[in-house]
C-alpha cells in the first residue's frame, strides 16, 4: 500500500514538473523567441503588413476592403461576407465565400449584373468598355471575400474612369498602376496582382487629398 502511495506521488510530482517546464518552453519562450525574431527580420509582416498614409494606420495590404468611392480603384466584389448577427456588441464582419456552383441562377445573375455595373461605372466618353473586356475577378468573388488584390487587367480597365473623376492625366494613373503592379512570386507561383489598398494610398497622396 505505502510503495502504491509513493508510487503515484512520484508519478504526479513528475507530471506535475513536466507540465510547468513545458508550459513555460511552449507557452513563454518559445513564443517570446518566435516574436523576437519575427520583429528582427520581419517587422513590417510581424504587425501584420499594415499601410499608413498621413501618419495613420489605414489598413492592411493582406485584408481587402470595400466601399471605396468613385473616385478610386474598385476590389473584387465580396458576395460572400456575412454580419455578425450571435453576439451584436461586436460589430464583425464574417469572411467566407458564396458557395454557389458555376450553373447556380442566383450565381449567374450576380456575375451579369456586376459586369453590366463594371461597364457602365468604367465606362468614360470617348473610351466605352466593352462586356468582353472586363476579366472575372471584376465579377467574382474570392474564396475568403476578402482578397486584397485584382488583377492587372481589372486594374487597366478602371485608369480612364479614375483620371477622369481626379482630373489626372490617364499616362499618370497608368504609371501609377504599373508601378503597383507584382510580379508571379518568386516568378512562378501565382498571378500578377495589384494591391488595392496601396494602390488607392498612392493615388490619394498623387491627388494631395
Amino acid at each position: 500500500m505505502n510503495n502504491s502511495v509513493t508510487n503515484t506521488a512520484r508519478l504526479l510530482g513528475a507530471g506535475l514538473r513536466a507540465l510547468l517546464v513545458l508550459t513555460v518552453v511552449c507557452g513563454v519562450l518559445y513564443p517570446l523567441a518566435v516574436t523576437g525574431v519575427a520583429q528582427a527580420l520581419f517587422p513590417a509582416k510581424a504587425d501584420g503588413s499594415q499601410i499608413t498614409s498621413d501618419g495613420r494606420v489605414v489598413g492592411s495590404s493582406l485584408i481587402g476592403q470595400q466601399n471605396y468611392g468613385p473616385d478610386y480603384f474598385q476590389p473584387r466584389p465580396a458576395n460572400g461576407l456575412g454580419q455578425n448577427s450571435v453576439n451584436t456588441r461586436y460589430q464583425l464582419i464574417l469572411s467566407g465565400a458564396t458557395n454557389r456552383s458555376g450553373d447556380n441562377a442566383e450565381l449567374i445573375e450576380w456575375v451579369r449584373e456586376a459586369k453590366a455595373k463594371v461597364v457602365r461605372d468604367n465606362s468614360t466618353p470617348g473610351h466605352p468598355v466593352r462586356p468582353s473586356q472586363v476579366p472575372a475577378d471584376a465579377v467574382t468573388s474570392s474564396g475568403s471575400g476578402l482578397d486584397p488584390d485584382i488583377s492587372p487587367a481589372y486594374a487597366r480597365l478602371q485608369i480612364h474612369r479614375v483620371a477622369e473623376r481626379n482630373d489626372l492625366p490617364v499616362a499618370r494613373v497608368r504609371a501609377l498602376v504599373d508601378a503597383h503592379t507584382e510580379g508571379r512570386t518568386l516568378g512562378f507561383m501565382g498571378e500578377p496582382r495589384v494591391n488595392v489598398l496601396e494602390l488607392n494610398t498612392a493615388l490619394k497622396e498623387l491627388t494631395g487629398r
